[in-house]
């Protein structure tokens, strides 16, 4: 079993394995759902909406974890509710602050104003930023999230598991991509459910600017809601995505 308690905590996230030497700094950007104390411990929304990929990405920190213990590498975690503020996204960024999410009005966010968003970009969102800065020096950067199998009033979605890539380098995730074609009972999505990067987000402020080997991978939710199948698909990831990095990082 995956060892889960962090080495070091912080209000706005968590570490485990630090000192490990494998070549990837795996990130959870909406790994919890957890709302701070100094603002109420709740959004005003109902515990079943908090349970709801719309406050986090349910399944994503298990997996995160389990994939660092895979692949002997570092995990960052964020600690706070993607609907407090949402780390995967810049900060001038108008979704940095949500108001309204998959049918759910946000209460406390309704009439935020910039004195509150600074407040929480200064004790949640920039922390975490600069954690993970500082994690992924010399390393791929390997960023974990799912996805709800269906939006309201939306077509289901088939994917099993999809791999988000910029224009701007696709070097790993084709890689990436490439191997995970190969398992036949995968239905791959290719900037699937969603398409690349926002200018400002996780990948383009920690990978594609400083020109870090990076990929993002999106597993729908229902299939890592438990600790079984989050080990499980860690266990069947972990080598493609090391095959992926040895060979776009191999001598031309």
């Amino acid at each position: 079993m995956t060892e889960r308690r962090p080495e070091s905590r912080h209000e706005a996230f968590e570490i485990l394995g630090a000192g490990r030497a494998g070549p990837w700094l795996v990130t959870c950007d909406h790994a919890t759902n957890r709302v701070p104390d100094w603002l109420g411990g709740s959004l005003g929304i109902a515990p079943e909406d908090m349970a709801r990929h719309i406050a986090y990405d349910v399944g994503a920190r298990g997996l995160a974890i389990a994939l660092g213990a895979a692949l002997d590498s570092p995990v960052i975690c964020s600690d706070f509710s993607r609907l407090v503020i949402d780390p995967n996204r810049g900060e001038d960024d108008p979704t940095l602050v949500m108001k309204l999410y998959d049918g759910t009005i946000i209460p406390a966010n309704r009439h935020v104003g910039p004195a509150e968003v600074e407040t929480r970009l200064e004790r949640l969102y920039r922390p975490y930023h600069e954690a993970l800065a500082r994690l992924a020096e010399g390393r791929a950067i390997l960023a974990i999230h799912s996805f709800t199998p269906c939006l309201k009033g939306r077509a289901p979605r088939p994917w099993h598991i999809g791999v988000l890539h910029s224009h701007l380098d696709e070097r790993l995730s084709r890689a990436v991509i490439a191997g995970l074609e190969q398992v036949p009972d995968w239905c791959v999505g290719d900037n699937e459910p969603y398409a690349g990067h926002l200018p400002g987000d996780a990948i383009d402020r920690h990978a594609l600017i400083p020109g870090r080997h990076n990929t993002l991978i999106e597993v729908r939710n229902d299939l890592i809601g438990t600790e079984a199948e989050q080990q499980d698909w860690a266990v069947r990831l972990a080598p493609i995505l090391s095959a992926a990095l040895a060979a776009v990082s191999a001598p031309a």
